[in-house]
């Protein structure tokens, strides 16, 4: 990542040193704190959009485009103002569906680092349906600004106009608030444990029907990942995917992996075939599945 990155913009400008200084610093993940954001905008005069429209590029570099070759980049600005990168990742082997956008990656980025509410979402081409109908789900819909390098400053229901979300179905709290499927994590492996703490948060208000992913690194680092549903239920983004475009942007290198534990409690769904799937599709140790 260290390499794509400082590929990516001239380095010979005093604000790519600074930005390649920043995320260097954070061990090349893509997430600036609003600390890191303001020092750099103070550095240089320039307003977070500036920043983050210029970022893209870098943004882009977390992308796995096996299947396009076509990389987009995202940045979700939270309500501090802490910069959340995001990019496509495709999955070869597997069926398209299987894709994730760069919005519903900044966004997701964003909620397993625990972030409430996002603002702005900056990104380098205009927003499919796919992302709209994602991102009408979150919490703070209303309001949320979608920022281009060719047009800011307008609100996600200028490209969804009519919508129909979370609302229209009289679901209250909506993607990024606080969740809790009353899931008990007291089992004897910890990585399990995390599966269900992961699966507890998961924001599933159609089916009911919460999962998570725990994955466990050769250096004894867990990520986890949770299922993110859509009023439109396609648009939604399993826990295995989030699970691993957190990996993907925090630069985990995925034959690192040791284990894979997933947690569901299936009521009206079950995304253990699909998991399956990805995972050998990947060369992944075998998934381990638990019910709850």
């Amino acid at each position: 990542m260290k390499e794509l990155i400082k590929h990516a913009l001239p380095q010979d400008e005093p604000l790519n040193q600074s930005i390649i200084k920043e995320l260097e610093a954070g061990n090349w993940a893509g997430f600036l704190r609003a600390q890191q954001v303001e020092r750099i905008c103070l550095d240089f005069e320039l307003e977070p959009l500036q920043l983050a429209i210029h970022l893209l590029p870098i943004a882009a570099c977390y992308s796995h485009t096996a299947v396009s070759h076509f990389n987009v980049g995202a940045v979700a600005i939270g309500q501090k103002g802490d910069f959340y990168f995001g990019a496509n990742q495709e999955f070869a082997n597997v069926e398209i569906q299987q894709t994730i956008h760069a919005e519903q990656s900044a966004i997701s980025h964003a909620w397993l680092r625990g972030e409430t509410q996002i603002d702005h979402v900056v990104v380098n081409y205009t927003p499919c349906g796919h992302c709209r109908q994602f991102m009408n789900e979150l919490q703070g819909a209303e309001t949320l600004q979608i920022h281009l390098p060719h047009r800011l400053n307008n609100p996600l229901h200028h490209y969804l106009p009519d919508s129909f979300g979370p609302k229209d179905l009289n679901i209250t709290a909506h993607l990024l608030a606080k969740e809790e499927h009353h899931l008990i994590a007291d089992h004897s492996d910890e990585l399990i444990n995390q599966g269900i703490l992961a699966a507890n948060q998961s924001y599933c208000p159609y089916s009911e029907s919460p999962h998570g992913i725990a994955i466990l690194f050769k250096n004894g680092e867990i990520i986890t990942g949770r299922y993110a549903e859509n009023a439109a239920f396609n648009p939604s983004l399993p826990a295995l995917q989030t699970a691993l475009n957190f990996a993907y942007l925090n630069d985990k290198i995925l034959t690192d992996i040791q284990r894979i534990v997933m947690v569901e409690k299936p009521a009206k769904l079950s995304h253990k075939s699909m998991t399956e799937e990805l995972i050998r599709a990947l060369n992944l140790p075998v998934l381990e599945y638990v019910t709850v």
